[in-house]
């Protein structure tokens, strides 16, 4: 239990992003099947109902298992912390609105499963509605004192607007290949087209108001943890745009020649897929954290960026691992049981609660890791960059990450073995240890799977999209990492680094996707995008600085 306590800060982060997907995915589904795939049954078919509706149940069941993992590992963390029994645990303002929502999807699969395309549409709506009213009960909105009724209405219409656009787009993706005719391309493009507006209407108005009321001022974007994130949601969401921008390019071609061809409509909807699902997990992010107006102590100034991020020659020479602050700690208790033929207590125990110790050599050794790394991902890029300009020899670049992952895996955490003292398996209670080799496993499949398909010519349509799926999910998943740091400025100094990265990478995934899925001039433009990204990627971390 004590292990689950541990990790329940980083677990309860990937869950809700789950869940933001799972209600987004449901709630969309419901409203594209509502008023868009039975209104234009006539006209597309009812195999695109039948098909949103299967996939709304699916999403509602999915919300049911995320919600319920939810609910148990929070009365799992208050009975073992608090001394709460499980009925008082379950009583919680947060399982009962975790309840609601698992009720909710319950309704939704059950109407959808049996009824299908026949279900009641305005129960389906009613259900919809209170799933979300629940849904904003966990919110940072709910526990404000002042001005609370205004923050849930907005974070209900926030939730509503993503239901609406990203949450509908898998439907319509799944509707653009169901239909083969352009009437019908048309017909749906240009619907769904409206309700996106509606959808992104919603997160404006809503996120103005949050901004100006959890925000405050604009010294909190960076000075904040929740600051940092926020801007890391702006700058997706603008991408989203861009990318909405485009799609309804074709969408008005469309009206004036249904014979334009919807590939360009597919593949940028399936990107609006990957960055909205990376949106929604920085979202998750974000209850993690306090609002900005909240922490008016302990904030980053600018001065403090600036000064932080001014280059300097980068780290090539790593301090000694045995004046790092745990094996000197540990170097020292060995020395003080052997005079006294006891048995040495451990200089950490990882998952016991407490944050390791670490001195000016930790720091040395962290920046020497970036730094190396660095050069790694510059190579990479550059390598990269070449083979795409037709250096033929330069197609191995995919190897280079082994070396990057294997440079991970033994610099990445010093106490850990085959470095350190701490055992593999028992080093994953620490949840920073646990991030890293989960870094480390994304890098050799991607390393494996884009090898055989440069190299050895592998043709498979499913190992070409590992390389931009890998690279996407290790984006999303910075952006929830987190370091096992006491100083608060510190922590967030280090965020505004990792916060690029992580940025950096899901452009790079998705921009080879298109290059992969998108044929003519789109692709070729996007096979020379992704490159750059690699190289900045390099060049930050190269520039990065703990000191």
């Amino acid at each position: 239990m004590s292990l689950l306590v541990d990790l329940f800060g980083y677990l309860s982060i990937i869950i809700h992003g789950l869940t933001i997907v799972a209600q987004s995915m449901a709630l969309g589904g419901v409203l594209f099947l509502v008023f868009l795939a039975l209104p234009l049954a006539a006209s597309i078919g009812p195999r695109v109902a039948a098909d949103t509706a299967r996939m709304a149940a699916w999403s509602a069941l999915a919300l049911i298992l995320c919600e319920a993992a939810t609910v148990a590992l929070q009365a799992a963390v208050l009975v073992d912390t608090v001394d709460l029994s499980l009925v008082e645990a379950l009583g919680a303002s947060s399982a009962i609105a975790g309840l609601i929502k698992m009720a909710c999807g319950a309704v939704l699969a059950g109407l959808l499963a049996v009824l299908g395309t026949t279900a009641p549409r305005g129960l389906l709506l009613a259900v919809g509605l209170i799933e979300l009213m629940a849904a904003i009960m966990t919110t940072h909105a709910a526990a404000r004192l002042d001005d609370r009724a205004l923050l849930l209405a907005v974070a209900l219409l926030h939730q509503l607007g993503a239901a609406i656009w990203i949450g509908g787009i898998p439907a319509f993706v799944s509707a653009l290949s169901r239909v083969q005719d352009g009437e019908a391309w048309r017909d749906v493009g240009a619907r769904f087209s409206r309700m996106s507006v509606i959808g992104v209407g919603c997160i404006l108005v809503s996120a103005a108001v949050m901004s100006v009321l959890y925000v405050g001022s604009p010294d909190a974007i960076y000075g904040t943890a929740y600051g940092v994130m926020v801007a890391a949601k702006a700058v997706m969401f603008v991408a989203l745009l861009a990318l909405g921008y485009g799609n309804s390019r074709v969408v008005a071609r469309l009206r004036a020649n249904p014979a334009t061809p919807v590939k360009r409509l597919k593949r940028f909807a399936e990107v609006e897929i990957g960055i909205g699902f990376s949106l929604f997990f920085a979202a998750a992010s974000l209850t993690s954290v306090p609002p900005s107006v909240d922490l008016t102590a302990d904030r980053v100034s600018w001065h403090e960026v600036v000064e932080r991020n001014t280059p300097v020659w980068p780290r090539m020479v790593s301090p000694q691992h045995d004046v790092l602050a745990l094996p000197a700690l540990q170097a020292r208790l060995d020395a003080e049981a052997a005079a006294h033929a006891t048995m040495p207590p451990p200089a950490f125990v990882p998952g016991g609660g407490e944050l390791p110790v670490r001195n000016a050599a930790d720091i040395a050794w962290s920046e020497f890791n970036h730094h190396w790394a660095g050069v790694f991902v510059v190579l990479i890029g550059v390598l990269a960059f070449l083979n795409r300009a037709g250096w033929r020899w330069a197609r191995n670049w995919p190897l280079v990450f082994l070396g990057l992952a294997v440079f991970l895996f033994l610099r990445s955490d010093p106490e850990v073995w085959p470095m350190g003292d701490e055992g593999m398996l028992e080093s994953l209670r620490d949840i920073e240890v646990l991030q890293h080799r989960f870094f480390v496993i994304l890098t050799v499949l991607f390393a494996y799977f884009e090898w055989r398909v440069r190299a050895g010519g592998w043709d498979d349509k499913r190992a070409k999209l590992v390389f931009p799926l890998v690279c996407a999910v290790g984006g999303a998943a910075l952006l929830t990492h987190s370091h096992a740091i006491a100083n608060v400025k510190e922590a967030l100094l280090i965020e505004l680094t990792h916060t690029p990265l992580a940025l950096a990478a899901i452009a790079a995934g998705w921009a080879r996707w298109l290059e992969i899925r998108l044929d003519g001039r789109g692709g070729r433009m996007a096979g020379w995008v992704w490159p750059p990204c690699f190289v900045f990627i390099g060049a930050l971390l190269l520039l990065y600085r703990e000191a």
